[in-house]
């Protein structure tokens, strides 16, 4: 074996010790370093599937109709994450946590594709190919088209607030150049 080969094999080594919770890396173990990630994800997840399931008795559908409560529920969860990460990214500072727990825990708790595609088999199966096509359809159009309708529109309203208060700054008490 050369040199450089046994170096090689050294560095992968290292770099499966953390995996096995093994030392000499100096890096935390996973769980340590993002446990409060983790902690408000699971926490975020369990409202958000709290909140699609009382949508789901608020508006009950049978197992061969159409799946109006999860359509709905997949295209509101996606117009929400769109205002979200706007007004996170374009916004307001928030805490590190806000976007694991509120963007992957609670909306994506609340959001359910996994649900949409049992419903597509479930139309399939029943004999009801047409609205399967047109659900499918349905959920990823309305989906997309929530996600940018939303952030435009948030996008629009922030920098239209940020404008607003630019002005009242200039001829505000106080304002002008200092």
């Amino acid at each position: 074996m050369t040199t450089s080969e046994g170096a090689l094999d050294g560095a992968a080594d290292e770099a499966v010790a953390p995996a096995r919770g093994g030392r000499g890396t100096g890096r935390p173990p996973v769980l340590r370093g993002q446990g409060p990630a983790v902690a408000v994800v699971a926490v975020g997840g369990a409202i958000g599937a709290v909140a699609r399931y009382a949508a789901g008795l608020g508006w009950r559908t049978g197992p061969t109709a159409f799946p109006w409560t999860t359509l709905l529920v997949n295209v509101v969860g996606c117009a929400v994450i769109g205002v979200f990460l706007v007004v996170l990214t374009e916004g307001r500072q928030t805490h590190p946590l806000v976007r694991p727990f509120f963007g992957t825990g609670v909306l994506g708790g609340f959001t359910t594709f996994s649900t949409y595609a049992v419903d597509v088999r479930r139309l399939l199966e029943a004999g009801r190919p047409g609205p399967a096509l047109g659900y499918l359809g349905l959920t990823l159009l309305g989906a997309l088209f929530a996600v940018w309708a939303a952030a435009g529109l948030t996008r629009r309203l922030i920098h239209r607030a940020v404008r607003r208060g630019a002005g009242r700054g200039a001829t505000g008490r106080g304002g002008g150049a200092r």
